[in-house]
C-alpha cells in the first residue's frame, strides 16, 4: 500500500479552506449576487431587504443543500468502495440513483399530486423508489441467509437495467415530459428552499454520522472477511447496515437534488489516495470533500452561460469523466 501523499488533519484544513472560499463565491458571484459589502452588513445585523431576501431565501440554502448532497454521496460512495473493496462502487451499484429516477419519472409522467411536508411527489417517490430499488436488490442478492458481494452487484447491475429501461419506456410513451425527465436526471439545485434543507438535511447528516460509526469495522474487513470475523466483526451485518445507511443516504441526496453524477465515485477515491484509506478520517474527509466539490460545480452551473443555467450534473460529469480516466489510466491501487 502506498503511503499517502498528505496527513488527513493537514487535507482537512486545506479542504475546509476551500470551503469557506466555495461558500464565499456562492453567495457573490451570480445574475443576483450578493455584494461582500452588503454580505458583511447582512452578518452584522443591518437589515437590506433586497440583499437579505438573495441570501436568505436563495443562496443560503442552495448552498447548504449542495454541500450536504456532496457529502451524503461521497460518504455513502466511501462506504459501498470499502464494503466491496471496489473503488468503482457507489450509489449507481446498488441501482439507488436508477430507482430513484424510476419513482422520480412515474411521478412526473403519471401526474401524481400527493405531498408532505411540502415536498412535492418528485420527490417522495424518488426517495421512495431509490429505497425500494436497494431493497429489492439486497433481498436479490441474498442466498440462504447470507449476501455475497458478487450476488449485490450483479443484483444492483440488473435492477439498474430495468430501470433504465421502464424509464425509456415512459420517455417514449409521454413524450411531453421527456424534457423534465432529462433535466431531472441531470441534477439541479434551481428549486431549493428550506423545507428541502430542513428534511433533507438532517436525513443525510445523520445517515452519513451513522456510516461513520462502521469506520473501523471497514478497516478490519479490508483484510477480508475471514480475519474480520476472527477479529470479532459481523461482516454480514456491517455489510447490511452499511448498505442501508449508504442507501438511506443516497437516496435522500437524489431526491432533492436529482441524479448528480462522479461526486460518490471520484471524491472517495481522491481523498484516498491523498490521505490514506483509513475509515476513520476518509469518511469524514469525503464528506466534506465532497460538498466543496460539489458546491463549486454548482456555483459553475449557475454562472457559465450567462443567459441560463446548466444542470450541475453535467458539471460534475465534464470534471469527473476526465479525472476518473486520468485515474485509471494511472493504475493507482487506493484499496
Amino acid at each position: 500500500m502506498k503511503k499517502h501523499l498528505i496527513r488527513p488533519a493537514l487535507l482537512g484544513v486545506i479542504v475546509l479552506i476551500l470551503g469557506v472560499a466555495a461558500l464565499l463565491l456562492a453567495f457573490l458571484v451570480g445574475s443576483s449576487g450578493v455584494s461582500l459589502g452588503a454580505l458583511f452588513s447582512l452578518l452584522g445585523g443591518q437589515d437590506d431587504s433586497t440583499a437579505s431576501t438573495i441570501f436568505f431565501r436563495l443562496r443560503l440554502p442552495r448552498a447548504l443543500m449542495a454541500l450536504s448532497v456532496g457529502g451524503a454521496l461521497s460518504v455513502s460512495g466511501a462506504a459501498l468502495q470499502g464494503m466491496f473493496k471496489n473503488p468503482m462502487a457507489d450509489s449507481y451499484v446498488v441501482g439507488v440513483s436508477s430507482g430513484a429516477a424510476l419513482g422520480a419519472t412515474v411521478a412526473m409522467t403519471l401526474g401524481f399530486s400527493v405531498s408532505f411536508i411540502s415536498f412535492g411527489a418528485v420527490t417522495i417517490f424518488a426517495f421512495l423508489g431509490g429505497l425500494a430499488a436497494m431493497f429489492t436488490v439486497y433481498n436479490l442478492a441474498r442466498i440462504g441467509g447470507k449476501v455475497s458481494t458478487f450476488s449485490l452487484i450483479l443484483s444492483g447491475i440488473a435492477i439498474t437495467s430495468l430501470s433504465s429501461a421502464l424509464i425509456y419506456c415512459l420517455m417514449i410513451l409521454f413524450r411531453d415530459k421527456m424534457e423534465s425527465i432529462i433535466l431531472w436526471t441531470m441534477g439541479s439545485f434551481s428549486a431549493t428552499g428550506w423545507t428541502e434543507v430542513s428534511v433533507g438535511l438532517p436525513i443525510m447528516l445523520t445517515s452519513s454520522a451513522l456510516c461513520w460509526l462502521y469506520a473501523r469495522d471497514l478497516n478490519i474487513m479490508l483484510q477480508g472477511d475471514e480475519a474480520a470475523r476472527h477479529l470479532g466483526v459481523n461482516t454480514a451485518r456491517v455489510r447490511r447496515n452499511l448498505l442501508i445507511l449508504a442507501s438511506v443516504a443516497s437516496a435522500a441526496a437524489v431526491s432533492v437534488s436529482g441524479i448528480i453524477g462522479f461526486v460518490g465515485l471520484v471524491i472517495p477515491h481522491v481523498v484516498r489516495i491523498l490521505s490514506g484509506p483509513d475509515h476513520r478520517t476518509l469518511i469524514p474527509l469525503s464528506f466534506i470533500t465532497g460538498g466543496v466539490f460539489l458546491l463549486l460545480a454548482d456555483t459553475l452551473a449557475r454562472n457559465l452561460v450567462s443567459s441560463q443555467e446548466l444542470p450541475v450534473g453535467v458539471i460534475t460529469a465534464l470534471v469527473g469523466v476526465p479525472f476518473f480516466l486520468y485515474l485509471l489510466r494511472k493504475g493507482r491501487k487506493t484499496v
